[in-house]
């Protein structure tokens, strides 16, 4: 179902839902009106309109969100469709070539760069599917451990680095003050998922130029805040809260050049969740770059939140 069948269909069953309530009204004031006199029976059907009412609404809003929840699946199988064979069809091409014409040896090793980030890329997606597959059917399962977020995010600065070819002052990770160290209970393997995700989504959208913040702090005594900023596409304000669904991207002019699955600000979300934190973004709108801000519990210790000092 193309964009114009949908937006069809919604507006076909948006029109029937208050054109069916239009006519339950009009039928219920006739016939109160011609059977005034009777109490009992006008209680019955003042109730019975109610009843039609709530279930001509409910029904509508069951069939427009069913035919948006198609839309974005049938927009997440288009990208990791995408996403698949775009790396595929490079990494073959380059075999072909290889195969086919002596190269010398500065040739070959371009070639097998090039090839081994295709399937680095490739090895992401997969990934990524199986993941949000995996944390949508588990519940947390008591895996946690102590972990040094500071620590934890240098080394995920560092993989995205590395994974999109960026010079180190691309990324930065501010110092913590004073030394402070900030400890949280966790997965250590999902909560690197999360925060290489939030890079990967700063450096995707930012094309004129990545430039991402990210830091660590303390937030209200007794949580620890992951703030990652960047300065690229910005998130229209009316999309803060729906960009972290399932399947969701933003309809912004430049969704059509911004490679993704729509599942890592889920798989963020999710993440989060599990870890007893929170997810949320800000941005002053299109232009203007975005903050995301990962919300997690300080790890406890003898009562008191795990702060310490590197000395």
């Amino acid at each position: 179902m193309n964009l114009t069948r949908r937006r069809g269909a919604i507006a076909f069953f948006i029109t029937l839902g208050v054109c069916l309530t239009v006519l339950a009204v009009v039928l219920n004031i006739s016939w109160v009106h011609n059977n005034g006199r009777r109490l009992a029976l006008d209680l019955l059907g003042i109730i019975l309109f109610a009843i039609l009412i709530a279930g001509v609404v409910i029904n509508t809003v069951f069939l427009v969100r069913e035919i948006r929840r198609n839309e974005r699946q049938d927009s997440f199988l288009n990208a990791v469709t995408h996403e698949l064979k775009t790396p595929i069809a490079s990494i073959r091409l380059y075999l072909d070539t290889l195969e086919r014409r002596t190269l010398d040896e500065a040739q070959r090793h371009k070639f097998y760069t090039v090839m081994r980030s295709d399937t680095d890329r490739l090895l992401a997606t997969v990934e990524q599917v199986l993941k949000a597959g995996e944390l949508g059917q588990r519940a947390n399962q008591g895996r946690f451990e102590r972990i040094d977020l500071h620590a934890l995010m240098a080394d995920s600065v560092a993989v995205a680095l590395q994974r999109h070819q960026l010079s180190p002052s691309a990324i930065t990770l501010a110092e913590p003050s004073g030394g402070v160290r900030l400890y949280v209970m966790g997965n250590p393997e999902d909560l690197r998922t999360a925060v290489i995700n939030l890079l990967d989504n700063a450096v995707k959208y930012s094309p004129n130029g990545v430039n991402v913040r990210c830091r660590v702090s303390i937030d209200q005594y007794t949580w620890a805040l992951i703030t990652i900023e960047d300065q690229g596409l910005g998130i229209d304000p009316r999309e803060l809260k729906r960009i972290f669904k399932r399947f969701y991207r933003s309809f912004s002019t430049d969704r059509v050049k911004i490679k993704g699955t729509g599942l890592g600000l889920f798989l963020v979300k999710t993440i989060a969740k599990q870890h007893g934190g929170s997810i949320r973004a800000q941005s002053e709108g299109l232009g203007h770059g975005a903050t995301m801000l990962l919300r997690l519990p300080l790890a406890i210790a003898n009562g008191v939140a795990a702060v310490s000092e590197n000395v």
